[in-house]
């Protein structure tokens, strides 16, 4: 240990402890680590000793120490705080969420452990955050909001970070040396929201042009969210230059080789420059000193070729791989190179063509297939056992957990030596909290081998203490939700209420499942047993989410067995029954918003309060309000939309989003069907006309809760006569 002892000292007969950031043969700063701690515990901080331990083959922390004096030792600011929540959890038996807490719970003096506890981690990579995280989490989050969010990463053990904002700023200043004007490159660039989706080469120029103060404005954050991540001794993992070109390259730059990419999805792709040109080496130089200008210098830089569907025309996958990883290894010589295993990629030339002790491959789909013809074409490449358990940031509850468990741990067996590192890259992170904190557990000891085991003890730590019917919420919702098979889908079901109507839709989003992945019946008994958990508990924000989660779910999987049976009564043309169900629909769908309405985290106000404070004026107000807001339903214009199949993938059940353009799709819809003697089909509705005019719309949304969470999930459980539930 690099400094064993604690300097301790009375102020205001208050025992204060200092960390070791002073001494003189201390391994690291705990500074950032410390000032993450008094963010975290405001109240408790002064309790806590941060203790620096030299970095060795392996992450790990210890805790140790006394009522009011805990002394958490780590290998790096991050890992401190892993050991923080480690403590948290174990021993006064509380926890910090994503979302939600029970910090509310802790006492006034830190409980002692009992013994010393001591954990390493069993990967040295876990990385964090989707190439589409910030689309789908708030491409407008501020820095207070980015700060968080580092802290939450840091709290369960994270140590990459993919970190795409201020990009733009990047492909500004470097395509400027090649003869474009700033106009043409704000016109190329899409609004924050979709530009995720241009970082991947699918697409370019939605609903922009941004201004060059929002430009700059990201490009600030960007600085200060890598400058905090290298503070807390993560890596800040950021985009690298594979090729893509504005419109018009080959004109400003005659003889260029160019390969056009066609369509993605109803957008079309900008072109690729062949990295075999002379040009590539220039280009690529050129984005790498601009990047390194701005956010220094990175040892991880995350880029795909032919990012679903691209086109590879004439040039040899490999020999382009070549050149694009010489490009990276010109400007950065001890960079690695990493890539998405997502459907064929990464392609066996790719891997082959680059040395493998410079690649990590993030594997998107380790839950769903078992991947032993995949990870044949990686040729003992290191890769990540990652999972994508949402897609477009969908508030569906549950993941395929008890898969996480039992293949990690034969993946560790079989593959101990390519197997490197856990990744964990839902598309729009901070929506699940158990399925976050199960598969960061992954990576340190003690492995999770058992998932009842480590539902009931978050069960116990989740509210801040023992409580029987929480415990058999969790075990509920352990035996449904997150027991999900492997297969096809990572994801749990969507909402119908999300869908455009249709009597015959079975999912909300093209690329979900179209049928419910888990007993629906027995998960409502969840229910129940919330309902029921001591008064005590429920005043935390932890339990106030849950439970407005698990009802907001239970009363969107109604959807599904409701649906049937209002296509079934149109179909008799059973007027009264079709008008009482289609009723008893809409009543469903005004409840739920209700629900929703009680907690912070469902509200459609904060998802859009961010683009609202980064607009200068009115105007620019309007336009990064629709980029919030078409991103959730019509995505992007009418091809993309219909021909592409992207409306609604990224649906939400948030309050205002289904009291608004979900409500009004569904009686605009049920309205338009006649149904008797004399009716007929029903009238076409233009989907997308109708989402683009509420993703136009500027009408104001809540941004505070309202309503008790507690008595509207009560009103849930007796409208679906799950169970009835005595006040208090």
């Amino acid at each position: 240990m690099a400094c064993t002892g604690m300097m301790k000292w009375l102020l205001a007969g208050v025992l204060m402890v200092a960390s070791c950031g002073a001494c003189a043969d201390t391994a690291f700063e705990v500074a950032p680590a410390r000032a993450a701690l008094k963010r975290l515990l405001p109240h408790h901080a002064a309790q806590i000793a941060l203790v620096a331990l030299p970095a060795g083959t392996e992450d790990r922390y210890s805790i140790r120490g006394q009522a009011g004096h805990i002394e958490i030792a780590g290998t790096s600011p991050a890992v401190l705080l892993t050991g923080v929540e480690a403590y948290l959890e174990q021993v006064p038996h509380v926890s910090i969420g994503w979302p939600g807490d029970s910090l509310d719970r802790l006492p006034a003096t830190l409980p002692a452990p009992s013994r010393t506890i001591e954990s390493r981690a069993v990967v040295p990579d876990r990385f964090a955050l989707n190439d589409v995280d910030d689309g789908y989490s708030d491409a407008y989050l501020d820095w207070p909001g980015w700060e968080h969010k580092i802290d939450l990463l840091a709290l369960r053990g994270i140590n990459e970070v993919f970190m795409p904002v201020g990009a733009e700023e990047v492909y500004r200043r470097a395509f400027r040396e090649f003869g474009y004007g700033d106009d043409e490159l704000r016109a190329w660039i899409p609004a924050p929201a979709h530009q995720p989706w241009w970082l991947l080469q699918n697409m370019s120029g939605f609903g922009g042009p941004v201004s060059a103060e929002l430009f700059d404005a990201r490009a600030e954050l960007g600085k200060r969210i890598v400058e905090r991540l290298r503070e807390l001794g993560m890596q800040p993992v950021l985009p690298g230059y594979f090729g893509t070109v504005p419109p018009g390259f080959a004109t400003k730059q005659p003889g260029t080789a160019l390969v056009p990419q066609g369509e993605w999805v109803g957008f079309q792709r900008p072109d690729w420059l062949d990295p075999r040109d002379a040009h590539f080496a220039k280009v690529a130089a050129a984005f790498y000193r601009h990047q390194r200008e701005l956010f220094g210098d990175g040892v991880l830089y995350k880029m795909d070729l032919l990012h679903e569907g691209g086109r590879a025309g004439e040039v040899p996958v490999g020999e382009a791989a070549k050149q694009v990883f010489a490009a990276l290894n010109a400007a950065h010589p001890a960079a690695s190179w990493v890539l998405l295993g997502w459907q064929h990629n990464p392609p066996q030339a790719v891997v082959a063509a680059v040395p493998h002790d410079r690649l990590l491959i993030v594997d998107g789909l380790s839950d769903r297939y078992n991947g032993m013809q995949r990870k044949q074409d990686w040729g003992g490449a290191p890769f990540a056992f990652g999972t994508i358990p949402n897609f477009g940031g969908h508030t569906t509850l549950g993941a395929n957990a008890g898969v996480w468990i039992e293949r990690f741990a034969a993946w560790r067996r079989d593959d101990a030596g390519s197997l490197r590192g856990i990744a964990y890259m839902p598309e729009g992170s901070g929506t699940d909290p158990a399925a976050y904190a199960l598969f960061t557990a992954l990576a340190w000891t003690p492995v999770p081998d058992d998932a009842r085991r480590w539902f009931d003890r978050y069960a116990a730590n989740r509210y801040g203490g023992d409580d029987a019917h929480a415990r058999a919420a969790w075990r509920t919702l352990a035996q449904t939700a997150y027991a999900m098979p492997s297969g096809e889908w990572s994801e749990p079901h969507d909402s119908l209420f999300g869908a455009r109507p249709s009597l015959d839709a079975r999912s909300a989003a093209t690329w979900s499942p179209t049928a419910a992945r888990y007993d629906l019946a027995r998960f409502d008994g969840a229910v129940c047993e919330l309902l029921k958990v001591a008064p005590a508990l429920r005043a935390t924000s932890a339990y106030r989410h849950d439970l407005v989660d698990v009802t907001r779910q239970a009363l969107s999987n109604r959807s599904r067995l409701l649906l049937p049976r209002i296509k079934a009564a149109y179909e008799a043309k059973h007027a009264q029954q079709f008008r009482a169900l289609t009723e008893e629909w809409m009543g469903d769908m005004a409840l739920l918003d209700r629900l929703l309405a009680t907690d912070p985290d469902f509200l459609l106000g904060r998802w859009l309060m961010h683009a609202k404070a980064a607009a200068r004026n009115d105007a620019e107000a309007a336009q990064l309000e629709y980029d919030q807001r078409s991103i959730l339903t019509s995505w992007g214009d009418r091809s993309g939309a219909d021909r592409g199949g992207l409306h609604d993938y990224a649906n939400r059940e948030l309050a205002g989003l289904v009291g608004g353009l979900y409500a009004q799709r569904w009686q605009r819809f049920f309205d338009t069907l006649q149904v008797g003697p004399n009716g007929g089909e029903a009238q076409p509705i233009d989907g997308f006309a109708l989402e683009q005019a509420w993703a136009r719309s500027r009408e104001p949304h809540a941004t505070e809760p309202a309503g008790d969470p507690w008595r509207l999930a009560g009103e849930v459980a007796h409208r679906l006569r799950l169970c009835t539930v005595a006040g208090d």
